[in-house]
C-alpha cells in the first residue's frame, strides 16, 4: 500500500480510495466468466454514480439491478440507464406515484413482486389512472431437499413451476400491468464462498450442496420460465451472482445474469475456489493512541458488515501486514485497536489500511470515494451518501 501512501499523502485519514485497476480487471474478468450473457450491474454493491457510469461502458454489461424504487427513479433520471430492475419488492407509496407520473421512467424501470398482495398494493398507491407497470416475478432459488429444510435466502414464496404459473395468470388478468420478466438469485450458491479458509470440511459440505443444489436449480428453472413463457413472452430471464456466473451462465432459460460484489472484491469474496477479484476498494485509519508498546488504536473503523453475526463480518487489517483486531474490543464505533508485529512500529498520524466485508457498505460510510490510476490520484467522486442519497 505504499502507493497509496504516497498517492493520497496530502489527505487526511478515515478516507477511501479505489483502485480503478483492479475495479477494470474485476469488471472484465466477470465478462469472461459470463460467457457472453449480459451482466445486470447490482448497484447495491456498489452506490457511486461515477462507478456505475463505468462500468456501464464495460461491453457486456447492460442495465441496473438496484435494490429500492427511489434508487431506480434517480438512477433513470441522472442518465444512468434505461432499464432498470428493482430487485426488491416495494411498498414506497411515494415512489411509486413518482413512478406513475413519469412515463419515460415506468418505461424503463421493471418493479419485483411475488404475490398478489403486491399487486393490491400497487393498484391501492396509484389507481386505474396511470401507465402499465412493468413486473418481474421472483422465483425462490433456494434447495429444498428434505421437507421443511429450507437451504438459501428467505425471500420469495413462489417455488414451483405450478405456483409461478398461477402468479402470472394473476398478473395477465390484471390491468395496468405488464409481466415483463422473471428472476431467481441463487444466494447459497452466488453468496458462499466454497473455499473457507482453513475449514476443509466446511469446503467440501459446501460443494457437495452447491453442486446438487445448482443441478436442481437448473432443471426447474426452466420448468419455471416454460410454464411463464406458455402464457406470454418474456423479456428477460434474470440469475446468479458474483460467485455464480459460470454455472448460471450456462443454463438455457437465462437470458442475463447480475453481479457486483465481483467488481469490489470485498474478504467475502476471497474464499472462492474458481475466481479471485483483486480487492478495489481499500479505507485508511490514522492511530491515535498508543496503549502499550504493541498495541495501536485507530480512530473510528466500526464498520460492520450486515449479515449474520460473526468474525467474517469485521473488516480485516490490510496494511502494514502482520495486524489483527482484537477480541475484546474489535471494530468499534470511534476506535479500533489493533495488535501484531506491525503495531509496535506505528506511530501517532500514521495510516492502517483495511478491506471491508462486504462490497458496497464502505459506501454508506464515507461521502466521497477517491479514485486512484496507475500511480495518481484521478478523481475525488461522492458515494450515495455524498450526494444525500440513502436507499436504507
Amino acid at each position: 500500500m505504499r502507493r497509496f501512501d504516497e498517492i493520497t499523502s496530502e489527505l487526511d485519514p478515515p478516507f477511501a480510495v479505489v483502485d480503478l485497476d483492479a475495479f477494470d480487471h474485476n469488471a472484465a474478468d466477470l465478462v469472461r466468466r459470463a460467457a457472453g450473457r449480459p451482466i445486470r450491474v447490482a448497484t447495491k454493491s456498489v452506490r457511486c454514480r461515477e462507478l456505475l457510469h463505468r462500468v456501464l461502458q464495460v461491453p457486456g454489461y447492460a442495465g441496473l439491478m438496484c435494490y429500492s424504487l427511489a434508487e431506480a427513479i434517480w438512477l433513470h433520471r441522472e442518465g444512468l440507464s434505461d432499464d432498470i430492475l428493482v430487485a426488491y419488492p416495494t411498498v414506497d407509496r411515494s415512489a411509486l406515484r413518482d413512478l406513475a407520473a413519469d412515463p419515460a421512467a415506468a418505461a424503463s424501470i421493471s418493479l419485483m413482486v411475488d404475490s398478489v398482495d403486491h399487486l393490491d398494493l400497487i393498484d391501492a398507491a396509484l389507481g386505474p389512472d396511470r401507465p402499465a407497470i412493468r413486473l418481474c416475478l421472483e422465483v425462490d432459488a433456494s434447495w429444498r431437499p428434505l421437507l421443511g429444510l429450507h437451504v438459501g435466502t428467505r425471500r420469495s414464496p413462489v417455488h414451483t413451476a405450478a405456483q409461478t404459473r398461477r402468479i402470472a395468470e394473476s398478473v395477465l388478468r390484471r390491468k395496468g400491468f405488464r409481466l415483463v420478466g422473471l428472476m431467481a438469485y441463487e444466494g447459497q450458491i452466488a453468496g458462499l464462498g466454497d473455499a473457507p479458509h482453513g475449514q476443509p470440511l466446511k469446503a467440501a459440505a459446501l460443494r457437495w450442496m452447491q453442486r446438487r443444489s445448482a443441478a436442481e436449480l437448473a432443471e426447474r428453472r426452466a420448468a419455471v420460465v416454460r410454464a411463464v413463457q406458455a402464457l406470454t413472452p418474456l423479456e428477460f430471464v434474470n440469475g446468479g451472482g458474483t460467485g455464480s456466473l459460470e454455472g448460471t451462465a450456462v443454463e438455457r432459460a437465462v437470458t442475463e445474469v447480475a453481479a457486483g460484489s465481483g467488481l469490489i472484491g470485498p474478504t467475502l469474496f476471497d474464499g472462492y475456489r474458481s475466481f479471485r477479484p483483486r480487492p478495489a476498494v481499500f479505507y485508511a485509519l490514522p492511530v491515535v493512541h498508543r496503549p502499550t508498546a504493541r498495541i495501536a488504536t485507530l480512530f473510528g473503523g466500526g464498520y460492520i458488515a450486515s449479515g449474520p453475526v460473526g468474525a467474517d463480518r469485521a473488516p480485516v487489517p490490510h496494511s502494514p501486514g502482520g495486524l489483527r483486531l482484537l477480541a475484546t474490543e474489535g471494530a468499534g464505533e470511534v476506535q479500533t485497536p489493533v495488535a501484531g508485529a506491525a503495531a509496535g512500529r506505528l506511530r501517532l498520524g500514521d495510516r492502517v489500511w483495511f478491506r471491508h466485508a462486504k462490497a458496497g457498505e464502505p459506501a454508506e460510510r464515507f461521502a466521497h470515494y477517491h479514485l486512484v490510476a496507475a500511480d495518481r490520484l484521478t478523481a475525488t467522486v461522492p458515494t450515495y451518501r455524498g450526494e444525500g442519497r440513502s436507499f436504507g
